[in-house]
């Protein structure tokens, strides 16, 4: 499959950025459901892999083109692995992305007051149609592990980013998602684990 271009099954700007920086020097050109104008997709499911597939399966039908979609989430251990698929609308759906990102954040936070156990992943599986009725989609997983701050920092990232505390080889003290740079975290996100591990397989066909 020579995959010259696709349209991106989501409507979040932050997600778009990474995907974008991340295909997009492969000579992968990536457009927006929303910028076709396209409504998202209902996400019924109780698992990651459901609700990926059918965002993809619903922006391949809407405009005739191979689709990238990802369903991802925060899972915390102390919460039974809550927000998980509702991550985006852990505290509700009201307003705007920026307002109910913040209202998640205040919500994770007051649920884990009394909790010492501050373990948490971010999970992200991907799917690639290559039209709408795909009996074969390309399917790849990330996780990301991580702890639960006591209070956000770092101004980079969106959702639980400011919240999501990471440690590596080289940088043993905790930094936020949000206060890593933009390549980094794309390198080493469950979004970008993900990617990598599709760009593999979409290599592999062409």
């Amino acid at each position: 499959m020579a995959l010259k271009s696709l349209v991106l099954a989501s409507g979040n700007p932050g997600k778009a950025r990474e995907i974008r920086a991340l295909l997009e020097p492969l000579g992968i050109h990536v457009v927006s459901q929303a910028e076709l104008g396209i409504s998202e997709a209902e996400e019924p499911h109780d698992t990651f892999l459901e609700n990926a597939l059918a965002k993809a399966r619903h922006a391949s039908r809407a405009t005739g083109m191979p689709a990238l979609a990802d369903d991802s989430g925060l899972c915390v251990a102390a919460l039974g692995g809550l927000p998980g698929v509702h991550s985006a609308y852990f505290a509700g759906r009201e307003g705007g992305r920026e307002l109910r990102d913040a209202r998640n954040n205040a919500k994770l936070l007051a649920s884990l007051a009394s909790k010492t156990d501050r373990r948490a992943h971010y999970t992200c599986v991907m799917v690639l149609t290559r039209r709408a009725g795909d009996p074969e989609p390309m399917l790849a997983e990330g996780r990301w592990a991580g702890t639960i701050g006591t209070e956000p920092r770092g101004e980079n990232g969106f959702g639980y980013d400011p919240l999501f505390n990471v440690t590596d080889r080289l940088h043993p003290e905790a930094r936020t998602a949000a206060e890593l740079p933009p390549e980094e975290k794309n390198r080493i996100s469950h979004r970008g684990q993900a990617l990598a591990r599709l760009i593999e397989r979409i290599r592999a066909e062409t």
